[in-house]
This record gives C-alpha cells, sequence and structure tokens, in this order.
C-alpha cells in the first residue's frame, strides 16, 4: 500500500487510449483533480487487463474522496464524490508517483 489515508493523490492526467487500443477504468472527469484517500480497499486483478482478457496482475485498489463543486460545477461545499481508484492511476499532489 502506497498511500495510506489521509494521503492527498492527483488523479494522472494521461490520455493513453488516444495513442493505443486501451479500456481504461479510470473517469476522464476525474483526471488532474486532487482528491483525499479514504480507505486501501486491497489488490485486484487490473480490469485494464481482464477487459482484453490478458493476464491481469494485482494492483492496489483505493477509496478517494473528491470535492464535488469543482467536478460536475454544481453542489454545496461539503458535498463529496467517493471513487474507486488503482494506484497506477494514482499520484502524490508534490508530483511524486
Amino acid at each position: 500500500m502506497k498511500f495510506p489515508a489521509g494521503t492527498a493523490v492527483r488523479v494522472k492526467d494521461a490520455w493513453p487510449e488516444a495513442l493505443a487500443r486501451l479500456h481504461l477504468r479510470t473517469p476522464h472527469y476525474l483526471r488532474g483533480r486532487t482528491g483525499r484517500v479514504e480507505r486501501y480497499l486491497g489488490s485486484f486483478p487490473n480490469p485494464e487487463d481482464i477487459a482484453f482478457r490478458r493476464p491481469a496482475a494485482p494492483r492496489e485498489l483505493y477509496h478517494v474522496v473528491f470535492d464535488q463543486p469543482p467536478v460536475w460545477d454544481e453542489g454545496q461545499a461539503g458535498d463529496t464524490l467517493m471513487v474507486e481508484l488503482f494506484e497506477h492511476w494514482l499520484e502524490n499532489t508534490d508530483g511524486q508517483a
């Protein structure tokens, strides 16, 4: 586990599906956004590989919380989104992966 609960993380602002035939499991609307790790969920097979019936190495999965108003341009202060994100799509907010 790389990110303990409470760690501020950024979803990588990467678009590899534009370069290759990929099935990514990270919502476009969260790429580049900063959130906070709520909890570690465990290690699960990488769904990006499962989608193409490739061997799927285990990846670490987290619940990450985001403030809702900046994401959707609606809601009130204190409204949040909780999303399951795999570790390889997250980076420390200081830019260290």
